[in-house]
């Protein structure tokens, strides 16, 4: 797109320069991938929804939330999901690009939010800022939020609580994907239950994952690669353990696949424990809400076989550290416990380093940031 329709000029990545400097190996299919600015690609996404008719500010938001995934190495979240999560489903008339957002209750330290099936990209932002803005009057906000839809990536509301000195916590449903423990049908969404913890490291402290061994997007991204669904993230209505990437997603769509918890499978391996967060996400995004949740929110009309809208929950809280004790304190001994983490006994048999939440993707981070941007197919 950007050599061929705006004139900009692709940039061969650091790895395959070296591999065909260095070595003289030809470089991967993967190395090969041009590297696109970061600035660019935000306003290339901003435009889209422009397009579309979300309003510039609200635009400007999406594209945020987006690209901060892939600024993060979160790729099954950013650029990736423009088309097959938001223009598509704007396309099908189930999601909608400029919808008011309502407040349906509220008080000093709570609300609740009604997203009218607008985008969640906007819902979600405006949604943690009130948390946010409530906590530092009142030391803790709790927003919960209906009719929402996808909001990206949980980590970027755990940083905007931990940019303000909050600690920040969040969760989502979404289409019925986690079947419980023993059971084979999906009931829960990958539903992540993300904290963000303000620190003294240059990156704060955020736990941004599924409460599955896996999640659609991850799986959505191996279709993209051509490779196979690790054993043990995806269960079929038999019960047996499926790796065929396509054959999973076709078959999620129809309800004929289901991930498995965290955990896994069974109770082996704990697999009740990842179930049970799974569960309390749901609650907490549906209940406050009177929600709807797993056969309602599929985004599939089963007799008709067409797409329907899908009515997602949210919930955000904030607490402002500062209404307990100094900031700085705070991130001080949060610091110095996960600098302890990362400096004990490593395993012998390991890659020598121990990472702590939110670490890695700072890695991805410094590392994108340093070669101009990231990788576009």
């Amino acid at each position: 797109i950007g050599s061929a329709v705006f004139g900009l000029e692709n940039v061969l990545p650091p790895a395959a320069k070296k591999a065909k400097i260095t070595n003289g190996n030809a470089p991967t299919k993967k190395d090969e991938l041009p590297i696109l600015d970061f600035d660019y690609m935000k306003q290339f996404m901003k435009e889209v929804f422009l397009t579309y008719g979300v309003t510039p500010e609200r635009a400007e938001i999406c594209s945020d939330v987006l690209i901060e995934a892939d600024k993060r190495g979160i790729d099954s979240h950013g650029l990736g999901r423009l088309k097959p999560i938001y223009c598509d489903r704007m396309d099908d008339g189930i999601l909608f690009a400029d919808r008011p957002i309502d407040v349906v209750s509220e008080s000093d330290t709570t609300a609740l939010i009604d997203g009218n099936l607008g985008l969640g990209l906007y819902i979600g932002p405006h949604c943690m800022q009130l948390a946010i803005d409530k906590a530092k009057k009142h030391g803790v906000g709790f927003v919960a939020c209906r009719n929402s839809t996808h909001y990206g990536i949980a980590g970027y509301y755990a940083t905007m609580a931990t940019s303000q000195g909050c600690v920040g916590l969040t969760g989502t449903n979404a289409r019925p994907s986690i079947a419980p423990t023993f059971g084979v049908e999906p009931m829960m969404g990958t539903n992540p239950l993300t904290w963000g913890i303000p620190t003294s490291d240059d990156f704060p402290f955020v736990i941004d994952c599924a409460t599955s061994v896996n999640q659609r997007g991850k799986i959505e991204k191996y279709a993209r690669e051509g490779v196979d669904t690790p054993r043990g993230a995806v269960i079929d209505d038999q019960g047996v353990e499926r790796t065929d990437t396509e054959g999973i997603l076709r078959d999620m769509v129809l309800g004929k696949c289901a991930l498995t918890p965290l955990g896994g499978a069974g109770d082996k391996m704990g697999g009740y424990k990842g179930y049970g967060w799974a569960a309390t996400v749901e609650l907490l995004s549906t209940a406050f809400q009177s929600g709807p949740w797993g056969e309602d929110i599929c985004g599939l009309d089963r007799a008709t076989g067409k797409p329907k809208p899908m009515p997602l929950g949210h919930f955000f809280l904030a607490i402002d550290v500062e209404k307990l004790c100094p900031l700085d304190t705070f991130q001080k001994n949060a610091g110095e416990f996960l600098q302890a983490l990362r400096d004990s006994r490593k395993a012998p048999t390991g890659p020598g380093r121990i990472w702590t939440a939110g670490e890695p993707e700072n890695d991805a981070r410094v590392e994108r940031m340093g070669q101009g941007g990231m990788k576009v197919p």
